[in-house]
């Protein structure tokens, strides 16, 4: 099989367009995680996580939702995190880097004048970084075309 690969993202519209991706990990060896387990039936059948969620208007949950994405990344031991962001997927792309795992973060659609808040950030801690939209490509964040 391929590469396990850790496919991670907050809620809502950013869980649904981490699950618009699935075709770009056929043949990998994909884990799932998000905040609502009543989603885990979009994933198909892969091995499914939930962490607590957290925000910039909830920073104080940080270390808790860390916690629980750092559990997640010993059990998967991805060798890639795909994310569409928000904060939890930064959490596991800035705990992922130091062990070697590259992440990709492909930033939310519904962001098409500015990046997002973690998607500003994640060329800190991500291997690449792409936006739907042209023409917010800079040096870091590349544009590969409308993906989602």
């Amino acid at each position: 099989m391929g590469k396990r690969v850790l496919a991670i993202a907050s809620g809502g519209g950013h869980f649904i367009q981490l699950m618009r991706l699935q075709p770009a990990w056929a043949g990998h060896d994909v884990s799932v995680a998000t905040v609502d387990p009543s989603t885990a039936a979009l994933a198909g059948d892969v091995p499914f996580f939930t962490f607590r969620d957290v925000s910039r208007a909830d920073w104080w949950r940080i270390p808790a939702a860390a916690l629980d994405i750092a559990r997640i990344l010993i059990a998967v031991r991805p060798q890639v995190i795909i994310t569409t962001g928000a904060l939890p997927g930064l959490i596991a792309a800035a705990l992922g880097r130091p062990f070697g795992i590259r992440s990709l973060w492909v930033d939310s659609i519904a962001n098409s004048e500015v990046m997002s808040g973690s998607g500003a950030q994640a060329g800190r801690v991500c291997a690449q970084v792409v936006t739907q939209w042209p023409h917010l490509a800079t040096g870091k964040v590349d544009h590969w075309g409308s993906v989602l």
